[in-house]
């Protein structure tokens, strides 16, 4: 038996969600679908975390077990890609050890969420940014983003419908800041609950237009509750950056 370790990335657009879902097609189902055809029996993906409808992933990382000894770790890429649609890509594959878990293994997790500032939106950035018409003040934005690095109780950004056992998450860093057409908001931590960075997101731009401060947010943060919280950003803006593991 072997341990094969991806790294996808995908166009979130059509698909609801990472995980599998009773009724409506999710990146993990089309995968398993065509790990399936491949072993010609069902084959398990792991995946690092879940990522909501609409979610877009330029680094998902996942783990399989696979039987097959003539297929070269490297060459699983191209096979599973083969029978991919195109907005969803294997960008490598290699093998690992036995014990390694996409998601118990993974210590840090990056998200980015891409923000377009016009009044009007271009076509080719519909899926794939929020458009906001009226400016942002950077420096009101990355003070309130610094209240959110450390270990805290995330209830406040949690959906309502979040099942983990704990809200606490640590934040190892959380910035706004330019990238070429777009303004990004780029936040690094252990783990996140479900909708949580869109959920602060939409929360951060919401008091940066309205004039409050950090201490604002601290205590939304410290009150746990849910309705405090500024509109959800929507899905389409957000990315799942980057994955990292002890070993990488």
């Amino acid at each position: 038996m072997r341990n094969i370790r991806l790294n996808i990335a995908y166009d979130g657009t059509k698909y609801c969600g990472w995980q599998i879902q009773p009724r409506d097609i999710t990146i993990q189902e089309v995968i398993e679908k065509a790990l399936s055809k491949i072993h010609k029996k069902k084959v398990d993906l792991i995946g690092s975390g879940r990522t909501d409808s609409g979610v877009h992933a330029d680094k998902q990382v996942a783990n399989f077990v696979t039987d097959i000894d003539s297929i070269p770790a490297n060459r699983f890429r191209a096979a599973i890609n083969s029978l991919l649609p195109l907005d969803i890509r294997v960008l490598s594959s290699r093998e690992v050890p036995l014990e390694f878990h996409s998601r118990f293994n993974a210590f840090r997790r990056t998200y980015k969420y891409y923000i377009k500032l016009a009044d009007v939106g271009h076509p080719r950035y519909r899926d794939f940014c929020y458009l906001v018409r009226r400016p942002l003040n950077l420096n009101l934005l990355n003070d309130l983003a610094r209240e959110l690095v450390g270990e805290h109780d995330f209830t406040t950004f949690a959906a309502a419908g979040d099942q983990a056992p704990t809200k606490i998450r640590t934040i190892y860093s959380a910035t706004f800041y330019p990238e070429g057409e777009f303004i990004v908001f780029k936040i690094c931590g252990n783990a996140f609950l479900q909708r949580m960075v869109r959920s602060l997101t939409g929360t951060l731009l919401d008091f940066s237009f309205k004039g409050k401060t950090p201490e604002d947010l601290r205590f939304i943060l410290l009150a746990k509750d849910r309705s405090l919280v500024g509109p959800t950003a929507p899905a389409r803006g957000l990315f799942l950056n980057n994955v990292e593991y002890p070993e990488d």
